[in-house]
């Protein structure tokens, strides 16, 4: 049984760093685009103000985007620590009332 509630808490650690990772891979690559967008609008021959402009436009969007994407993985990951913390929880209450005889 205990096993089994250290499989799941792992499990679920494993999981909500998968999350952490695809948010900054989202956000790195958000970023990228940003950057990517950049150097293109920088090599047009607007005037550069304009090109200026937009650059830091789109590199504070990317910017606030990757941010949002970070916290909101970092919420999800917390849920699934505290349920984990939960599951552990229940699962310890269950396992003595069975040793104690108070099913």
């Amino acid at each position: 049984m205990a096993k089994e509630i250290t499989n799941s808490v792992e499990a679920l650690e494993v999981e909500a760093e998968k999350i952490l990772e695809e948010a900054r891979t989202r956000a790195s690559k958000t970023l990228l685009e940003a950057r990517e967008e950049a150097k293109k609008m920088l090599s047009s021959p607007l005037p550069l103000d304009v090109v200026k402009t937009e650059c830091d436009k789109i590199v504070s969007k990317a910017r606030t985007e990757a941010d949002e994407k970070i916290k909101d993985s970092e919420k999800k990951a917390a849920e699934i620590g505290i349920n984990a913390d939960k599951k552990v929880k229940e699962i310890t209450e269950l396992v003595v009332n069975i040793v104690t005889g108070r099913s």
